[in-house]
């Protein structure tokens, strides 16, 4: 058995120093080597230029005053060299007319010799961080415009703030991440925006569904076969974890897998090592796993349907997606987006309109399908509407039916209703012995009527409290009261 290799070191980030004082070079050397950069020195403008160009450093610290040609005047040569390095110009003489000079010349910012070694490295340090999320914003920029943009992940709301926030921590670590949340909510567009956002970016981004197949045909996609290990295998064919090799390997709907396949994906998280179906030999992969689930995986452990430890070593850092009922405030963003991409927006037609009434009920109804339902409606609205401002009748008809209250229970009275619900608790008291059945009916039937009403006028408390006929503050002790 082979010994595990030892990870591939993290490389070094460089800093050129160009000044024509050994003493500077050699000060700036006993500095930075200890705090992990490495160090290239010259002592020339000409030397530096063709330093840069084979070493391509990280950030370079150039003199004002070199021999042959000027610490100004070499500033744009080195840009040419690379645009995006930052320059942080040196100089004795620290007039307000060589730093203008300087950042015009494209320098990041300058330092006045004699230079203190504290506000040297903060200066580097915050040129190198600068610069990267410049480079991040700019990716990130270009893949939102590109055709991968991650249009479930439109919102101003607090809850997709916080979606955003973890997204933007994580990503730049291997760390294994746990995407929850209800169907249609985004889960995989999360996924692969940290993939994205990674240092895997240039990598592969593979997806399998564990819920799309059964036990036999999951374990091969996952991990391949070779030929003739089951009837059917008349070729060796790499699995989906192959594949992933420098990149992502996306688990979707995890809480689906079996599990005796579940035993195996905890060893190849653990290990980095898999053997295709059917072989013996090990094969050793660089991926990193994000897995997806709209189960509770709590109690699927309970149930002992899902491993407590494959729980642990996938969910080192959860993000939890809102459903669209919870953020009802980005509705309006999430249609904007869906009607420019509507059929036909993007060949020179007019974007379709939405009616202010269309939009108000699109608010009011509570998409169990959330972002994923949206969408759906949208497109059927716009290609009923044929080129029309979207109207209320355009919307998909389910929709229209729950807003009017019309659904599965339908024909029956609020009286039936009630009975029932009496009926269910008194069965499960007299099972207990005693119970708290009115209190329980009572408080569902008043906060249902609170949350209707709070519904048809967008949270409006005066406005709802107008109508339900009680005064506002104890309507908004009720709201607190029922978490609404």
């Amino acid at each position: 058995m082979s010994e595990p290799q030892a990870p591939a070191p993290v490389p070094k980030q460089k800093i050129l120093v160009v000044d024509d004082e050994q003493g500077i070079c050699w000060a700036f050397k006993q500095l930075l080597q200890p705090q992990g950069f490495e160090v290239f020195t010259a002592a020339s403008a000409e030397e530096g230029l063709e330093i840069a160009a084979a070493q391509r450093p990280d950030l370079c610290l150039l003199d004002v005053r070199l021999p042959g040609i000027s610490g100004i005047d070499a500033l744009p040569k080195f840009k040419e060299i690379l645009p995006e390095l930052p320059i942080l110009v040196m100089t004795a003489h620290g007039t307000m007319e060589t730093a203008i000079e300087a950042t015009r010349k494209g320098a990041y910012n300058y330092l006045t010799k004699p230079i203190h070694n504290e506000d040297a490295l903060h200066n580097i340090r915050t040129a190198l961080q600068t610069c990267r999320l410049s480079r991040e914003v700019a990716q990130l920029r270009k893949e939102l415009d590109g055709a991968y943009s991650l249009e479930s992940l439109v919102g101003k709301s607090p809850a997709m703030q916080e979606v955003y926030k973890k997204i933007g921590a994580v990503a730049g670590s291997e760390s294994s991440v746990l995407v929850g949340g209800e169907s249609g909510t985004g889960k995989e567009l999360v996924a692969k925006a940290i993939h994205q956002y990674s240092e895997r970016a240039r990598g592969p981004f593979i997806a399998v569904n564990c819920a799309s197949m059964p036990e036999p045909l999951l374990e091969s996609e996952l991990y391949g076969h070779v030929k003739g290990a089951f009837t059917g295998a008349v070729r060796d064919k790499k699995g989906k974890a192959e594949m992933a090799d420098g990149g992502t390997l996306f688990l979707d709907e995890i809480g689906e897998m079996p599990l005796s396949i579940q035993a195996k994906l905890l060893r190849f998280l653990e290990e980095k090592k898999f053997e295709r179906v059917g072989a013996t030999e090990s094969i050793e992969v660089d991926v990193r796993i994000i897995a997806a689930t709209n189960r509770d995986l709590p109690r699927n452990i309970a149930n002992k349907t899902f491993r407590d430890d494959l729980y642990y070593r996938l969910n080192v850092v959860s993000i939890e997606l809102p459903p669209l009922r919870a953020r009802k405030d980005d509705i309006p963003l999430l249609v904007a987006r869906f009607l420019a991409r509507a059929p036909g927006a993007n060949a020179g037609a007019a974007r379709p309109e939405i009616g202010q009434e269309t939009m108000k009920l699109l608010q009011r109804y509570d998409w169990p399908g959330n972002v994923r339902e949206l969408k759906n409606a949208v497109e059927h609205a716009v290609l009923l509407a044929r080129g029309q401002p979207l109207r209320p009748e355009h919307l998909p008809e389910h929709i229209l039916q729950d807003l009017r209250g019309e659904g599965p229970q339908r024909g029956e009275s609020l009286e039936d209703l009630i009975r029932a619900k009496t009926n269910r608790g008194v069965d499960a008291a007299e099972k207990a012995g005693e119970g708290v059945v009115h209190a329980q009916v009572m408080a569902e039937v008043e906060k249902t009527v609170l949350e209707t009403a709070l519904k048809r006028v967008n949270g409006n408390q005066v406005q709802a409290s107008k109508l339900l006929g009680i005064h506002r503050t104890t309507l908004r002790k009720k709201i607190e009261e029922y978490g609404l």
